[in-house]
């Protein structure tokens, strides 16, 4: 009787090793299955946020998307403006291979010119500068002419005005670089151009400060966008007042890291009270590296 005992005890014993060693393979075999399996959900993951970010192009910043105004944020708006915004220029692509700037950023004509005009003839390819969705394809007879706006996920609105023909419609999302549009001289204008503005929000700043068309290349990596003192109001249009050009000598000065305003002040022959009155800067205030600030 001891010697059953003894055996049948020895085989369950036996037998829970042996369940305990089949246990362990299982869970070993479902290991890699476990990982590819959070590796698809992962990649699942990565392609529905980029398919949301390609369909809603700067969500978090804008309270809407409105395909019939280009103003659409005027200060009556929802529009919340951060206090600082650092804007990603990389991946910029020239709208046209123009060089030639015919009417910089500012006061023009006891009004105010909230872009670029870069000479292109009627017909001339213009692209995409970023990848985005387009807001808006109209025609304005006292103005724009034939134009269009495109949102982009870092934040910005680009817009191609006096165009010849337009080659995108509302809601379409385009790459940079792909054909959106002819040069022309549709509107208000004098001649055939490109009218290319870049705004954040709703608040016009200088194309000049972020891309440089002579050069046919962006200034920095990024710009950073600093609500205090940049803007006043201008009607219903918040436009960046330590942006505007008063003439096509001002010069700007990309911040490196280790500038202080004394350094920059000091290379570019200015006071460091006039640094901070012309870009808006207080005692307190911090530059950043890639920061780009008026000098002259």
């Amino acid at each position: 009787m001891n010697f059953i005992c003894v055996k049948t005890m020895l085989v369950a014993a036996a037998a829970m090793v042996s369940l305990s060693s089949f246990s362990q393979d299982l869970i070993a075999r479902q290991a890699p299955i476990d990982r590819k399996l959070k590796s698809v959900d992962s990649l699942a993951l990565q392609k529905q946020i980029r398919a949301e970010q390609a369909a809603f192009p700067a969500y978090s910043l804008y309270p809407s998307w409105n395909n019939e105004y280009v103003h659409a944020y005027g200060r009556n708006s929802e529009t919340v403006v951060p206090e600082s915004f650092t804007i990603d220029l990389r991946g910029f692509y020239m709208p046209t291979p123009s060089r030639s700037i015919t009417s910089p950023f500012g006061p023009r004509w006891r009004r105010m010119h909230n872009g670029l005009d870069l000479k292109v003839e009627i017909g001339d390819t213009i692209r995409a500068a970023f990848d985005g969705k387009v807001r808006i394809v109209k025609f304005e007879a006292r103005g724009y002419g034939k134009y269009i706006v495109i949102r982009h996920a870092n934040g910005l609105e680009t817009i191609y005005g006096h165009l010849s023909k337009q080659l995108v419609d509302p809601d379409q999302i385009v790459k940079a670089g792909e054909v959106i549009g002819l040069g022309g001289n549709t509107g208000h204008s004098t001649g055939s151009h490109l009218h290319f503005e870049t705004r954040f929000l709703g608040i016009a700043i200088n194309p000049a400060l972020m891309f440089d068309f002579p050069n046919q290349d962006i200034v920095a990596d990024t710009y950073t966008f600093n609500r205090n003192g940049r803007y006043e109001r201008k009607g219903a249009t918040a436009v960046a007042a330590s942006n505007v050009a008063d003439d096509n000598v001002i010069k700007y000065h990309k911040v490196h890291r280790g500038d202080t305003l004394a350094k920059i002040a000091k290379e570019r022959g200015v006071t460091i009270a006039e640094l901070r009155k012309m870009n808006g800067l207080t005692k307190k205030s911090r530059l950043k590296p890639g920061q780009i600030i008026r000098c002259s």
